[in-house]
């Protein structure tokens, strides 16, 4: 009797912590994606002031500023990182088209606010790739974790399912061009 009292007092005390080990990675799982979410939010605030100022000089090419504000919008609306990943390559890819649009416009090369946004999104990028490598790494934690026996018993009684990775196809689709001062 004592020894089955003793063995279910081990078997719930290895429990406990396997499903604490799981919640502490469920939450550096989001506390990492809220990471991710305000250096989107921050490039995201940036995008408006430098259609603006393109817009001023590049007037005519306004396809071209319209695409970027609608891939801004549905990258705003992106539910879930496997959503805005995809949707945030659009962004990015919408952006490069503009400083390569900026290219044929050396006034607009020159000016201060211009180059100063360039540098802005650039400090930006760096951040999110920094958030992103850190949320995968623990994504990647919990969905090993998930996995494994036996904390998947555990898991699978807790309903903690994997999470998405925030990837990127090509992390030079996401470069923010150099700024040639």
């Amino acid at each position: 009797m004592e020894l089955l009292l003793l063995a279910a007092a081990a078997l719930t005390v290895w429990g406990i912590l396997i499903y604490n080990s799981l919640a502490k990675l469920r939450l550096l799982a989001g506390n990492a994606w809220a990471d991710i979410d305000v250096q989107l939010k921050r490039r995201h605030d940036l995008i408006p002031s430098l259609v603006a100022t393109v817009q001023g000089h590049a007037g005519y090419e306004k396809s071209t500023l319209e695409s970027v504000v609608e891939a801004r919008s549905r990258a705003m609306q992106a539910p879930g990182p496997a959503a805005a990943s995809g949707a945030e390559q659009a962004l990015a890819s919408q952006v490069r088209g503009i400083f390569a649009l900026a290219e044929a416009y050396p006034d607009l090369q020159a000016m201060r606010s211009f180059l100063d946004l360039q540098r802005s999104l650039s400090e930006i990028e760096d951040h999110i790739q920094n958030a992103r490598r850190y949320y995968n790494a623990v994504v990647r934690d919990l969905n090993t974790r998930i996995a494994q026996f036996p904390s998947n018993l555990v898991a699978g009684l807790a309903r903690v399912g994997p999470r998405e990775f925030f990837g990127l196809a090509d992390d030079a689709e996401r470069a923010v061009p150099e700024v040639k001062v």
